[in-house]
């Protein structure tokens, strides 16, 4: 997509439904006010902010997309009970290692959903995400097997990444 797609009043139309969308449950209302500003905010907001966004992105497998948001929902919540679980207990040591995770997916945007998922994953920070390399450095909290850590990373995250994104 080229800077003039940018510029075009429906350039962006999920954050156009995001704005007006968002609008309308902030107003809690359906009158006809509210609906011309929300429609009028959802086409010059993504209009002003164009050239800030970038290009827009082709999502290829929705039911992935999907699958992988309940995914990452999940792991979020079991590993929130997991860092607890090892905080909380005495007896407990927790074993912190470096994992580097080698990159297979080439879209930048799905570069940095990866990196993004690992870090909104409690106890795992990425850290560095190397280009040169081609891996993320990752921080885990308690890791045992880094080479498992990075399997498990890549199987449950970039393979379905690589599949949105291609």
């Amino acid at each position: 997509m080229s800077a003039a797609d940018d510029r075009r009043w429906f350039a962006h139309p999920v954050m156009s439904g995001m704005l007006a969308a968002g609008w309308l449950m902030l107003q809690q209302s359906l009158d006809a006010g509210n609906v011309i500003a929300a429609v009028a905010l959802a086409l010059v907001i993504p209009r002003l902010a164009g050239g800030f966004m970038g290009p827009g992105v082709t999502v290829r497998a929705a039911p992935t997309a999907l699958r992988l948001m309940f995914i990452v929902t999940l792991d979020i919540v079991m590993s929130n009970i997991a860092v607890a679980r090892l905080v909380l207990s005495p007896a407990r040591e927790p074993q912190p290692a470096w994992v580097p995770v080698p990159l297979d997916i080439e879209h930048p945007v799905g570069i940095a959903l990866f990196a993004s998922i690992i870090t909104m994953t409690p106890g795992t920070v990425s850290c560095i995400v190397d280009e040169t390399k081609r891996e993320i450095l990752v921080h885990a909290l308690d890791c045992d097997d880094p080479v498992a850590a990075a399997r498990d990373m890549k199987a449950r995250y970039e393979a379905p990444l690589k599949e949105i994104f291609g």
